[in-house]
């Protein structure tokens, strides 16, 4: 396996990497543009010359940044790709002095295992109120 930074050309294998977790609503789609937005601090994995994992660092401050897109082909998961890739974010957010690098995600256990906690060492939260509607749930009502 061949971990390295994510060029422009990685695009289009990011996108399929994404989709079936985009279905199973565990990521928000993005179009081209958000993801190619993503590569400057994007990492992926590399097997025979195709992307099987990927995840991005979006930098919001010196503060705070977040790990984006996280996702590993099916056929590759268990092989601790997600953990190698979740690593380098980590390593990116230290080499732009990030105080902070959250992940939103309904993997606990994954996370965790990377070293990730629901509360800081100085107890703040994160909270949130859903502000709009998907078609789904419109759907419903």
């Amino acid at each position: 396996m061949i971990y390295r930074a994510a060029t422009p050309d990685d695009v289009p294998a990011i996108a399929r990497i994404i989709q079936p977790y985009v279905v199973a609503r565990k990521l928000m789609p993005r179009g081209h543009d958000e993801l190619s937005n993503l590569i400057p601090n994007g990492f992926a994995a590399e097997r025979d010359g195709c992307v099987v994992g990927f995840a991005g660092v979006e930098i919001y401050s010196s503060k705070l940044a977040e790990v984006l897109c996280l996702a590993v082909d099916s056929a590759w998961q268990g092989r601790g790709i997600g953990k190698r890739l979740v690593a380098m974010c980590v390593a990116r957010a230290r080499e732009f002095g990030v105080r902070e690098l959250m992940a939103i995600s309904s993997s606990e256990a994954f996370f965790r295992g990377c070293g990730f906690d629901f509360i800081l060492p100085d107890q703040r939260k994160v909270f949130f109120i859903r502000t709009a509607h998907s078609a789904e749930n419109k759907a419903a009502e």
